[in-house]
């Protein structure tokens, strides 16, 4: 198999703090700058699974990239720099403790929820009567807490005030900023043949102004379908649209006994399948951003990202 990177150890000069994510290793530096190495590291329900998967962090890194500088216009982000496939460097904000979640349509979890009889999502009310991948009258904002360690929890925009995750107008402001972003993201997918279904953004601010932080429109935080085959399946509703995101990944460990309980055991993630889900990252890659993706194929994947960060911020 392919090289990957698991874990990292740096120490960058300025550094005064390093978080080790469920994918991400972000390093601070001067509590000015951040230094986020995606590695290969996948996870699913919120367990870190036991195989790396070739090229993820890179396919990652570089879509996030693409779509961070694709949306400037709609809000200032955090990255300033991506000196190497696998890292990317920006300001230093103080999260917001709460990821917006949006959705298009009912699939995925939100379906899961409403075919249990649910009709009310983190506080936003359900129509009766929805089948399964029905496109929602508008988008709708189901966010989630951003927890450091184990299950992110629903939460409704009327806790999210009152337990003082933000004010009311920073809620306002982040639905506002979290509509746009995905508009633009599915005007982009619909260009390359794709619908993307829903997705997520962080905020974070610095010096009182609302930053996006974190990777955006990639397949870790969104789910997409072809949209040919999408459409078909509104029309006859026969077969299920062709996914490009992590839920496939799920599905699979669903199918294999396993949803991050208590007691469960993941399963093998055999060769074959591994390099399934690279590929499968690597045709997301390629079908959203209409780039062929290149493959960096560094002997030593550590050296090369210590050796670009450090003449990145020489540079800074």
């Amino acid at each position: 198999m392919t090289q990957t990177i698991t874990d990292t150890n740096f120490s960058f000069p300025g550094q005064t703090a390093v978080y080790h994510g469920k994918v991400r290793d972000v390093y601070t530096l001067d509590n000015d700058y951040m230094v986020a190495i995606v590695t290969d590291r996948i996870s699913a329900f919120d367990v870190i699974l036991p195989r790396a998967i070739p090229f993820k962090g890179q396919v990652l890194n570089q879509i996030a990239d693409h779509f961070l500088q694709a949306t400037t216009d709609i809000a200032p982000n955090w990255l300033t720099a991506t000196p190497d496939p696998n890292v990317s460097i920006g300001h230093k904000c103080e999260p917001f403790k709460i990821e917006m979640v949006i959705r298009g349509c009912l699939v995925g979890y939100s379906w899961r929820e409403y075919k249990a009889g649910k009709r009310e999502l983190c506080g936003v009310p359900l129509p009766d009567g929805m089948k399964e991948y029905d496109i929602f009258p508008e988008p709708i904002i189901t966010p989630s807490t951003k927890a450091d360690e184990g299950h992110d929890e629903d939460i409704s925009a009327e806790d999210i005030v009152k337990t003082g995750l933000a004010t009311q107008t920073e809620f306002d402001e982040l639905s506002t900023l979290a509509r746009q972003l995905f508009a633009r993201g599915q005007e982009m997918a619909k260009k390359q043949g794709l619908f993307l279904a829903d997705t997520k953004y962080e905020f974070g601010k610095k010096d009182g102004k609302i930053y996006v932080i974190d990777e955006i429109h990639t397949p870790d935080s969104s789910r997409y379908f072809y949209n040919d085959s999408y459409q078909q399946y509104l029309k006859d509703r026969k077969q299920s649209p062709h996914h490009l995101s992590k839920e496939f990944v799920r599905e699979w460990l669903m199918d294999n006994g396993f949803q991050g309980k208590n007691g469960q055991v993941v399963p093998e993630m055999t060769d074959e399948f591994v390099k399934s889900v690279s590929n499968h990252y690597i045709e997301l890659y390629e079908q959203i951003t209409g780039k062929k993706f290149v493959k960096d194929t560094s002997d030593d994947i550590q050296k090369r990202i210590e050796t670009n960060v450090l003449k990145a911020l020489n540079e800074l």
